[in-house]
This record gives C-alpha cells, sequence and structure tokens, in this order.
C-alpha cells in the first residue's frame, strides 16, 4: 500500500526522477553455508540466501502472524481446508486422532521454466522420510502419514495427529525435475551428491525473487532476478552477497563502501552496532531487534565429566551471565535461564533460576566427586583432571570474548577450560555429526511458540542409524520431557498449552542438558537509503521479503 501510495505522487509530479536508481545491493554476512540444499542440515546462513532464491510453504511475518507463501490461503478449521478425522486402528487401541489439510499452491515456476507443483511437495515428503537422507529433522516428515495429490496445484496432506499448529507448513521444496534421479538412484548418498551443491547455480533449484548465478566458496555469493517469478518484482536486478567472516572486517567494509549493508540477521555485533551508531547515525538508522534468538551452550552428555547434572549446574551457576551482558552489550540482550524467550507468550518464569554463585558450584562440584585439586585444577577419585573444551565459532569476535570470559570464570571454581574456535562450516558439521567433546556455544533461531522438541526429544539426537538427522547434539534423554514436548505440541486450548510449556521449562531447568547464557537483540544498521527492510526476531528472517528492499536515493 505505501509503494502504491508512493507512485501516485511521483506520478503527479511532471518532472520527478525516479527514486529506484541502484540495481545493484551489495551485502555483508559472517559465514558461509556449508550446504544449499535447503532440508540438510539447520545453518542461518543457508536460510538467509535461501529465501531469497525460494520460499517454504508457510511463515511468521514481523508481526508473528502466520502467512502463506507457496499455498493461496492457510487452511483453517474454520474454513473447511482442515478437518480433524478418525485414524485407522494402528494395533494400539482406537481412539486415534489425526489431521486432513488441504493445500491450493500459487502459480509458480522454477527458473528453468518447469511449474512447481505437489509433485515437488511428494519427493520433499520422500527424502524427509527416508531414514538415511540426513534431513535436519526426519519427525516432521513422518508425520505426514499420507499425501494425496489431485492435480499440479492442489493435494490433501493426512497428519498423524492434531496439534495446534496444524497449519504452519515450514516445508522447504526440492525441485522433483532435478534431484529425483539423484536421490533415487541412491538416497544414502543424496546429500553429498544433491544438485544443490554439485551445481549450485543450476536454474532449475530457485523459485523465489532472485536466483543463484555465481557461487564463489568462502568469498561470495551472486543472485540475479529470476525471470520467471510470479510475485512482485524486486528492486534490484542483482544482489552480491560477500562472505566475511570476521566481524572487525565487516565493520571496516561497510565503512569503506565495500559493502552497502550487513545483513542484520548475521552481521555486525551488538557490541558493534553501539559503538558505530555514537559515530555514524547521520548516514545508518539503527534498529535493535528483540528477537527468538537463543544463545547457549550445548553439553556432550557421552562425556563422563558432564553426565553429572550437578556439574552441568555448577558450570552454569560458576559464570556470571549478567555481568557479560552488561559489560559487553550494555544490559540490551537479557539473561535467559531456558530455552523459550519471555518474549513468547508461552514463556513461564515459574522455572528454577540459577544466578551467580561460585561459593554454591564449588559445593556441587564437590558434592559429584570432584573435591580434590591439584594446580588449582579439580581432580575425580581416580585423579582424573577436570579440563574440558569449550568450542565456537571462528571470527566471531564477541563469542571468543564470551569464551574467554567463561574460560576465566570457570577456573576460578577449578575446572579447566580449553577454547578452540572453528569456521563456522566445521563447526556446524561437527554438531550435526555430535562431534564436540565437551561444550559447544552457539545460537538457535525459533519460531513463535514453537515446541523445541527437535532440540529436546530423545527421538532427535543424530546418529549413523538415522543418517544424522535431528537436532538434539546433547544426546539428552528424559521421557518427562518427551512427554510435556509431545502433550504441548497435542494441545489446541491456550491455557493449558501453557502450562506444559510450563513443565518443558521447569525440566530443562533442573537437568540443563544445555547451559543458557542469553537471548539476543539483532542490530539492524541500514544505510538510510535502503528501504523495505523490517527485521522479524524469529526463525523466518527478513530475506524472505527481499523484493520489498529497494534504494532510495533522495
Amino acid at each position: 500500500m505505501i509503494r502504491r501510495f508512493l507512485c501516485l505522487i511521483l506520478a503527479l509530479s511532471a518532472f520527478a526522477v525516479p527514486a529506484f536508481a541502484k540495481d545493484e545491493l551489495v551485502v555483508g554476512m559472517t559465514q558461509m553455508p556449508d550446504t544449499w540444499n535447503p532440508v540438510i542440515s539447520a545453518m542461518l546462513a543457508k536460510s538467509l540466501i535461501n529465501n531469497m532464491a525460494a520460499r517454504p510453504m508457510t511463515a511468521y511475518d514481523a508481526n508473528s502472524q502466520l502467512v502463506c507463501l507457496v499455498c493461496t490461503e492457510l487452511p483453517t478449521i474454520e474454513n473447511g481446508k482442515a478437518r480433524v478425522i478418525d485414524l485407522p486402528d494402528n494395533g494400539k487401541g482406537g481412539g486415534r486422532k489425526g489431521m486432513e489439510i488441504d493445500v491450493e499452491m500459487r502459480d509458480m515456476r522454477w527458473a528453468d521454466g518447469v511449474p512447481v507443483t505437489a509433485k515437488d511437495v511428494a519427493f520433499t515428503l520422500d527424502v524427509g522420510k527416508h531414514p538415511l537422507s540426513g534431513v535436519a529433522s526426519s519427525e516432521d516428515y513422518r508425520r505426514i502419514l499420507k499425501l494425496d495429490v489431485h492435480d499440479d496445484r492442489h493435494f490433501t496432506m493426512t497428519i498423524d495427529r492434531v496439534t495446534f499448529d496444524y497449519n504452519a507448513i515450514g516445508l522447504s521444496l526440492l525441485p522433483a525435475h532435478i534431484d529425483k534421479p539423484i536421490f533415487d538412484a541412491n538416497p544414502a548418498e543424496y546429500r553429498n551428491k544433491t544438485a544443490f551443491d554439485t551445481d549450485p547455480t543450476n536454474p532449475g533449484l530457485a523459485f523465489g525473487p532472485f536466483r543463484k548465478v555465481e557461487i564463489v566458496p568462502g568469498s561470495r555469493i551472486v543472485l540475479e532476478q529470476n525471470p520467471t517469478w510470479t510475485g512482485e518484482r524486486p528492486h534490484f536486478k542483482r544482489i552480491v552477497v560477500k562472505i566475511i567472516e570476521n566481524t572487525a572486517a565487516l565493520e571496516a567494509n561497510l565503512l569503506s563502501g565495500n559493502i552497502d549493508y550487513a545483513l542484520g540477521e548475521l552481521g555486525l555485533s551488538l557490541d558493534q552496532a553501539l559503538a558505530f551508531e555514537k559515530r555514524h547515525k547521520d548516514k545508518y538508522d539503527f534498529i535493535y531487534k528483540p528477537a527468538l534468538i537463543y544463545e547457549h551452550i550445548d553439553t556432550m552428555l557421552d562425556n563422563p565429566l558432564l553426565a553429572d547434572r550437578r556439574v552441568r549446574q555448577a558450570i552454569l551457576m560458576a559464570i556470571d551471565r549478567k555481568a557479560i551482558s552488561d559489560k559487553l552489550f550494555e544490559g540490551k540482550q537479557p539473561v535467559a535461564e531456558g530455552p523459550i524467550s519471555p518474549l513468547d507468550p508461552m514463556y513461564s518464569d515459574a522455572a528454577r533460576r540459577y544466578p551467580y554463585d561460585p561459593a554454591a558450584a564449588r559445593r556441587l562440584l564437590d558434592e559429584a566427586g570432584y573435591g580434590e585439586t591439584k594446580n588449582g585444577v579439580r581432580q575425580d577419585a581416580k585423579g582424573g583432571r577436570f579440563s574440558i573444551e569449550i568450542t565456537t565459532t571462528a571470527g566471531n569476535r564477541v563469542r571468543e570474548l564470551v569464551a574467554q570470559v567463561i574460560q576465566s570464570q570457570l577456573k576460578q571454581v577449578g575446572i579447566e577450560v580449553r577454547i578452540k574456535a572453528d569456521p563456522p562450516r566445521i563447526f556446524s558439521e561437527q554438531l550435526n555429526r555430535r562431534q564436540f567433546s565437551g561444550l559447544a556455544m552457539y545460537a538457535w533461531v525459533q519460531q513463535p511458540q514453537g515446541v523445541p522438541r527437535t532440540l529436546l526429544s530423545s527421538k532427535e539426537i543424530p546418529s549413523a542409524e538415522n543418517g544424522w538427522s535431528g537436532q538434539n547434539y546433547p544426546g539428552y534423554r528424559n521421557p518427562a520431557m518427551d512427554a510435556a514436548l509431545d502433550d504441548a505440541e497435542r494441545e489446541l486450548d491456550v491455557a493449558k498449552r501453557k502450562a506444559l510449556f510450563a513443565d518443558i521449562q521447569r525440566i530443562h531447568a533442573e537437568d540443563l542438558p544445555v547451559l543458557p547464557l542469553f537471548f539476543r537483540v539483532d542490530p539492524f544498521v541500514i544505510p538510510k537509503p535502503l528501504k523495505g527492510v523490517v527485521p522479524t526476531g524469529h526463525l523466518n528472517s527478513s530475506t524472505l521479503w527481499v523484493e520489498q528492499w529497494r534504494w532510495e536515493d533522495r
């Protein structure tokens, strides 16, 4: 509506010049994706780029409202496009309820001209359900019992349960006409042979407003307008994404004009943006978006040093998270007490909290059998040193500083910490295969009211047997947590569901398979001529609406 109003004003001016005079936008971000396949591995860098070249079936907008992007209308019980049904007896007794969901797809085309159809949906489900395909979370696909294809643009999915978010269909489609022959030849090798990685500039892999035309690993990704895109025409003809893994170098590139804009979701750190604003607020607009981004430390529960939850509780109490937030982020990033943000309607403040208390941490370590010290490092009963590694992403100055602070603070309670920083692609692959040895510090980006099943369910532990599917990297197992996650998904009543979310947060706070640090604030440092960038603060990033970005020189 704003755009239409602007066009009207321009039409009334006889001497107006085009406001959108810039054809190419050069942006920077700090990580290179480990794969371009949208369903294999979970990495923010990948989704930021892929969102420009494709779209999920549905997404949450900047107001946290669910909207259709590939479908024409959200299926709901109210409009009759979603129905609760009785499922056939599976031998475990009657009374099973599921859902049928009718979907109509928009008229869209892959950039090679082939229509996007229900065949692509069927193929995506085949990949997702295969035990060796290596998708990020196969459970979401297995819940779809049946897909009835009515024609190219209409299908009905039968789901094995009733859930409150039944119409959040976050499917990222795979092109059947390109990747199906590769998958059918050897499903176990699909993740290594997908055209997304062997032929990533193939136009048949894109159906969004842009398509990738050049990829230089570790350096840049070039996207150009997709001529088959059926939505709003983008204002930029070309977007160049430069990979600058060091955040200090990213800032220097922004100042020098080597890049126009650093992506807010994966660009400058908060402390950089705060300092940058003091010097350059005349040239940039600054938006500090509180986000459902959970900075945390995964603990490797297979490591005997971390198997006792008293140890994990002690580690958390030995870290002064408030001081870290105050000193590095001017207190703008709130300390996290668990995986659910206070911004989320499902947040509960009733779960156990862990204030900074090194004396209590020492007592817990004593109780756990690490009471003796030698050269300042705690020992177990057999004389083994409490020495552990923390790994994180290289090039992120703030994470490296936080790791150093944690190293120093844990030393005060007798725990020796070794810091290891890996390039993001290597770090991501190690997480996916559970190859970190002790602690792993990074962030999850979540969706509004999202049940953290993939992070905490025992069914989501990656292994060679399940093709490394799942995101429960610590290897956490607790039947009570599994039940709470399952019940929360199935509960339609908001008040009852909030109580179940409170159970999830309570159990998590007792077990601490993941050590919460803080909830991030995304700093968007936007050059004043760049318009249309709207931060979302959750899983569905601003690049999903990249066609609205424009450059106004005046």
